[in-house]
C-alpha cells in the first residue's frame, strides 16, 4: 500500500512537472521576434498578451499606453523615453514602428520591463545583510558646488543620516568614507567587493553648465552588456564595444526601482528617470549597485533645498524606505511599493505625469531630454569649487546667477582595463525570449589592452571587428570636438565614462 501510494505520488509530481514545462514552452513559443536592422524587437501587442495588459489598444499620436491596474507602460514612437509603473525610464533603444505596430527591443523587454513587472521572479536576488554607502567626492575633490556649499559635504551628510536609519532596520552599514577625505574610485569598489550579502548605494548631487533651470532626481544602474548608456544618443555600432555587463543586472535594477519610487513618491521634484551608465563605481562593483542623483546644485530652488539639513534628512529617510522595500523583495518576494502607492498614502490619488508634456510649472523650463543632449553634455563630470557654508546665506539673485570662481584642474582617475573583463552571463527570466546576441556575443575581444591602447570594436550583430571605429574603456559617442572645458569638467571622474 505504501509503495503504491509513493508510486502514485511520484507519477503525479512527474505529470505536474511535464505540464509546467509544456506551459513554459508554450509561453516561450508565443514570442514573435521581429528583426529591425541588426536588432531583435517584439510588438507591444505581444508584450501586452504575455503580461495580461489590455489588447488592441490604439495609440494616441506617437504614444501608446497599456495599463491593467497592476502594471503600466507608456512608450513613444522613435523615442527611448518611457514611463513604467508611474516613473520615467530610459530604454536602451528607441521604440520603432513597423506595419502599424509599436515595437520594443528584446534587450529592453528582458533588461528593463521584466524586472519591474515581475520583480518576484528575479532568480539571483541572494541575501541582504550589509549596505555599502558611498558618499561621493571628498577631500580635494569637492564635486559640484552651489553658492551655499559643496557636493562632497552634502553627500557625506546624507550618508551619515542614512546610516542609523538602516542600522535600526537590522542592516550592517559600511561607508566608503565617513569624513572629508578623498577615496579613489577603485578603492570604493574594493571596499564594496570585500563585503558579502550586500548592496552598494552611491550618493551624489547633479549640476549642468548650460541650463540653470535643469532640475529633478535621477538614478543609475549599470548599462547591460552590448547596449548603449542613456547618454548615448547616436546608437552607432561602435557604442557596443565589449564592456562588461553584470551578473546582478536585474537585482541592481530592482534596487534602483525600489529606491527611486520611494524618492519620487515622497518629493515633488521633477522625475528625470531611471537611467543606465557605465560609471566607474557601478562598473567595478560585483554586487547590486546604484547611483542616486539627489537634485541639481546649479538650479536656484533645488540648491537652496539641498543646503537645508532637514531636506537632506528627508532624502536619507526616503532612500532608507526604498532599501527596506528591496530587502522585503529579497527575503519575502514582496513587491516593492510603487510611486502610486506612496502618493495614495501621502497625498491621495496619483496623477501620472505625461512624458510628452512640459514638467510642472515650478520646473517649466527644465529639460527632460537625456543627459547626452547639449543641455548636460558634461553634467556627469566632477565639479570643483570653493567650499561654502552648510546653510544658505542671504545672497542676491545676481550672485545666484553668477558662475563659480576659480577652479582647480585634477587629473582623471585611471581606469584599469581589468575592470571591464567579461563577467558571468546573467540568467534569463522565465518564459522570456533569450537576450539577443548583443548581450553576450561570442569570442569578443576586450576594447583596450592593459595600457589603454585602442583595440578592435565588435559589432554585436556579427561579433566581427568594426572598421574605422574608436574603442575606449567605456561607451563614449563619437562627438564633434568638445567645447573648451569648463570648471566642472575636471577632477577624478567618478561617473564620467572615459
Amino acid at each position: 500500500m505504501i509503495a503504491r501510494s509513493s508510486r502514485t505520488l511520484f507519477i503525479g509530481c512527474t505529470i505536474a512537472q511535464l505540464l509546467a514545462g509544456a506551459a513554459a514552452a508554450h509561453a516561450a513559443s508565443d514570442w514573435q521576434v521581429i528583426k529591425v536592422g541588426s536588432r531583435d524587437y517584439l510588438t507591444m501587442d505581444n508584450v501586452a498578451k504575455f503580461y495580461s495588459l489590455p489588447a488592441n489598444v490604439e495609440p494616441v499620436g506617437k504614444k501608446l499606453r497599456l495599463d491593467n491596474g497592476r502594471n503600466q507602460i507608456e512608450v513613444m514612437l522613435d523615442s527611448r523615453e518611457s514611463i513604467i509603473n508611474g516613473v520615467r525610464n530610459w530604454l536602451s533603444f528607441p521604440v520603432v514602428g513597423k506595419d502599424g505596430k509599436f515595437l520594443i527591443s528584446r534587450v529592453d523587454l528582458v533588461k528593463t520591463v521584466e524586472p519591474q513587472f515581475r520583480p518576484h521572479m528575479i532568480p539571483n536576488l541572494g541575501r541582504i545583510q550589509t549596505v555599502v554607502l558611498d558618499p561621493g567626492h571628498g577631500g580635494h575633490d569637492k564635486g559640484a558646488r552651489s553658492p551655499f556649499g559643496c557636493e562632497k559635504d552634502y553627500t557625506l551628510d546624507v550618508a551619515r543620516q542614512l546610516k542609523p536609519l538602516l542600522e535600526a532596520k537590522g542592516l550592517k552599514v559600511i561607508m566608503t568614507r565617513d569624513s572629508d577625505v578623498f577615496v579613489p574610485l577603485e578603492v570604493r569598489a574594493q571596499i564594496a567587493n570585500a563585503t558579502r550579502d550586500s548592496i552598494f548605494v552611491s550618493i551624489h548631487f547633479n549640476a549642468t553648465d548650460t541650463n540653470p533651470a535643469a532640475a529633478g532626481f535621477e538614478i543609475y544602474s549599470l548599462t547591460p552588456r552590448g547596449a548603449p548608456s542613456t547618454q548615448d544618443n547616436a546608437l552607432a555600432s561602435h557604442f557596443f564595444n565589449m564592456q562588461a555587463g553584470s551578473p546582478v543586472d536585474a537585482p541592481s535594477l530592482a534596487l534602483s526601482t525600489s529606491v527611486y519610487h520611494s524618492v519620487v513618491g515622497h518629493f515633488s521634484e521633477f522625475d528625470r528617470g531611471m537611467k543606465r551608465a557605465r560609471f566607474a563605481v557601478l562598473r567595478q562593483t560585483r554586487l547590486p549597485a546604484i547611483l542616486v542623483e539627489g537634485g541639481f546644485l546649479t538650479e536656484r530652488g533645488e540648491s537652496r533645498l539641498i543646503a537645508n539639513s532637514t531636506w537632506r534628512a528627508k532624502l536619507a529617510h526616503t532612500i532608507s524606505i526604498g532599501i527596506e522595500n528591496y530587502k522585503a523583495l529579497v527575503e519575502k518576494k514582496q513587491r516593492p511599493m510603487l510611486v502610486s502607492d506612496y502618493h495614495r498614502r501621502l497625498d491621495g490619488p496619483l496623477v501620472a505625469r505625461d512624458a510628452t508634456k512640459p514638467p510642472p510649472e515650478s520646473f517649466a523650463t527644465a529639460s527632460i531630454a537625456p543627459v547626452s543632449n547639449s543641455e548636460i553634455q558634461y553634467t556627469t563630470a566632477v565639479r570643483l569649487g570653493e567650499a561654502g557654508t552648510n546653510e544658505p546665506p542671504q545672497v542676491s539673485a545676481a550672485r545666484l546667477a553668477a558662475p563659480p570662481g576659480e577652479f582647480t584642474e585634477q587629473a582623471g582617475e585611471a581606469e584599469s582595463s581589468a575592470m571591464v573583463a567579461s563577467t558571468t552571463p546573467e540568467p534569463e527570466p522565465e518564459n522570456l525570449p533569450p537576450t539577443p546576441p548583443a548581450d553576450s556575443p561570442p569570442n569578443a575581444p576586450a576594447p583596450t589592452d592593459a595600457n589603454g591602447a585602442q583595440t578592435s570594436v565588435v559589432d554585436p550583430a556579427t561579433a566581427q571587428p568594426v572598421q574605422n571605429a574608436t574603442s575606449k574603456t567605456a561607451d563614449t559617442p563619437a562627438l564633434s570636438p568638445a567645447p573648451k572645458p569648463r570648471w566642472w569638467q575636471f577632477g577624478p571622474f567618478w561617473h564620467f565614462e572615459p
